[in-house]
């Protein structure tokens, strides 16, 4: 090995590379862009900005293994279910039912069972008709047609925002 090169597979030459300082000593230049830990992409709101960035264990259960199915790069499964949910937020924020207060408490009565399938979020407008839970101001007839008549993406947005 030559005692002018670095490392094996660098071209450079030592006489040729830098003094560089100790870490602590570097400001960071307040202009920088990606790969500054402290930036943030423009499109994000100021709510955004607050979240929890960072690398987290996922569970692989059926739904997540059926989107991610062939593909082997971490990255590109990342970038999958990065634009999965995103897509998924979007679809919430443009879907979903004007309730009333009493409506609100009936649904989350229902849905208080914990988590809510496919299946079961589709059979929400016959849960209504089936429940004994009452209130004052809560028309059971009227709940389960507007909610009869409402997209399946509808159903998914009001269980979403019961919470469930």
């Amino acid at each position: 090995m030559n005692s002018s090169m670095a490392w094996p597979t660098d071209m450079t030459s030592a006489s040729d590379i830098p003094e560089l300082q100790d870490d602590s000593a570097v400001a960071p230049d307040p202009a920088r862009g990606r790969g500054d830990p402290t930036w943030i992409a423009p499109a994000l709101t100021a709510s955004d900005k607050t979240r929890n960035v960072g690398k987290t264990n996922v569970f692989f259960g059926p739904p997540l293994a059926i989107l991610a199915d062939g593909q082997k790069n971490t990255l590109e499964i990342s970038g999958k279910l990065n634009r999965t949910a995103e897509r998924y937020l979007e679809i919430l924020k443009h879907h979903g039912l004007e309730l009333s207060a009493p409506e609100r408490a009936c649904l989350a009565h229902i849905c208080h069972i914990g988590f809510m399938s496919p299946l079961e979020i589709e059979e929400l407008p016959f849960e209504v008709t089936m429940t004994r839970f009452e209130c004052e101001g809560l028309d059971k007839t009227a709940l389960a047609t507007k909610l009869e008549a409402a997209s399946f993406a509808d159903l998914v947005a009001i269980v979403e925002s019961l919470g469930f």
